[in-house]
């Protein structure tokens, strides 16, 4: 972890909190309610800063986990029931109106959804989008171990994701983790097959959600290793190995299945060398290895062919930011799907703030910064719309309760649910920073 990694995460966060806060705050003003305070980030016994502002204290925290804004006559986090002892004055929250109240409750996740918005519309028509697209995978994929298991084989060529087009390599690898059934191109014929989760588990356990399939690329020679049987064989770097007994090779991927079948035994290799073909024998390793490593700036070139820069217009931006918010946010829903699968163990990977840190880039990216902001602003709504006390979400379920049935929440039920929403969220933030400490000291992040 570095300071640039630390600062990033602090400005995006601190930018989130403030706009979030703003989000209740400027409501409740509007509705003539009394904000006795404005954190970004915590106060437990000290503050970093404080300013008081027409009856409003403005402050800076010395916990970095959030922000808050307190507001008279409700029951939040901070569990001060005692001025809800006395009579509700014309101020205070809970003589508000509930549609009053509502407003002011879903104020910040409206920010952080419409901010989200304004930064992915403006990423695309500043920047555009870069991405790799699936229908320019001339040879089908390259798949990995878990990524077969999954269901995936080499050669595939991926058409839908749960019956939706898929185009993009970097949501392809991320939806197939969650998805129900996924659709290729196989052997000339459309093949649609289940996801396996024993594979989803292994793509997990390998940390290789967004690597667990590639192009394909052919073998060629880049270095061989001293002593090795290629080395003693008489290969030389840049041969392409077309051939084993005669059966093709075209592709790197082909390799190792043949020679796992091969070990301790001496093979005719076919070779392309200076655009003529030779015959070499050379014997396979008891690990069914040749001795050599192969080019992976082939790789990499072939990995580019797919590689598509889309610009937007103004007109087209706004709405594809829309898309792009929304398609995080049903992303982020859809991963409880692998979090709390006993089988899939996807609550393993889950990461506090020092695993988001981690993944902050080392040097400044401001593309890739805002592109977080967003994705976090998205996350920070989703996860305050959960009906949980102590979390906006459930102050909306009782209020809209209220509306409903014409019959506010005793005070008490409040005051008790806050207290165990609270013992709950503190405990899952025991829990996520004690995987995050857990995960740093065995060097598993």
């Amino acid at each position: 972890m570095t300071l640039i990694q630390l600062f990033q995460f602090i400005l995006s966060i601190s930018i989130l909190v403030i706009l979030h806060e703003l989000g209740h705050f400027i409501p409740a003003k509007l509705f003539k309610t009394r904000v006795e305070k404005f954190y970004l980030f915590f106060d437990p016994w000290f503050s970093l800063f404080k300013l008081k502002f027409r009856g409003t204290e403005y402050g800076i925290g010395w916990l970095p986990f959030g922000g808050y804004v307190k507001i008279a006559g409700m029951v939040d986090e901070s569990m001060d029931t005692e001025q809800l002892k006395q009579p509700a004055q014309p101020w205070e929250f809970r003589s508000k109106p509930a549609w009053q109240r509502l407003i002011i409750m879903m104020g910040g996740v409206t920010v952080n959804f419409f901010l989200a918005w304004l930064i992915y519309s403006s990423l695309s028509y500043f920047k555009g989008e870069t991405y790799h697209d699936n229908a320019k995978f001339e040879n089908g994929i390259s798949v990995s171990a878990a990524g077969q298991k999954m269901g995936l084989k080499n050669g595939d060529r991926i058409l839908k994701i749960d019956e939706k087009p898929a185009e993009r390599m970097e949501t392809s690898t991320i939806n197939m983790l969650f998805a129900n059934h996924v659709t290729v191109l196989r052997e000339g014929k459309e093949v649609t097959f289940p996801v396996n989760e024993d594979g989803v588990a292994d793509v997990l356990a390998e940390n290789e959600a967004k690597m667990y399939f590639g192009p394909r690329y052919p073998v060629v020679i880049d270095s061989l290793f001293p002593k090795g049987n290629a080395e003693a064989a008489g290969l030389l770097k840049g041969d392409r190995i077309v051939g084993i007994n005669g059966k093709p090779v075209n592709f790197f991927d082909e390799l190792a299945p043949e020679l796992s079948k091969l070990k301790n035994q001496e093979v005719v290799l076919d070779v392309e060398r200076n655009n003529q073909l030779e015959k070499v024998n050379v014997k396979v390793s008891g690990e069914g290895k040749l001795g050599f490593a192969n080019d992976l700036s082939i790789a990499q070139k072939e990995f580019e062919k797919t590689q598509v820069n889309k610009k937007y217009s103004l007109g087209e931006a706004i709405p594809r930011g829309l898309t792009r918010t929304v398609d995080v946010l049903t992303m982020q829903i859809k991963q409880f799907k692998i979090v709390f699968n006993t089988k899939t163990q996807g609550y393993k990977k889950v990461s506090g703030p020092i695993g988001i840190i981690k993944q902050m880039p080392e040097t400044i990216n401001w593309e890739f910064f805002w592109s977080f902001t967003a994705m976090f602003s998205v996350w920070l709504a989703f996860l305050n719309l959960i009906p949980i006390p102590g979390l906006d979400g459930g102050h909306v379920v009782f209020t809209l309760w209220e509306m409903i049935t014409g019959k506010p929440v005793p005070q008490k039920v409040l005051e008790n649910a806050q207290m165990i929403g609270v013992i709950f969220l503190m405990g899952l933030m025991v829990l996520i920073f004690g995987n995050d400490i857990l995960k740093w000291i065995t060097g598993k992040f």
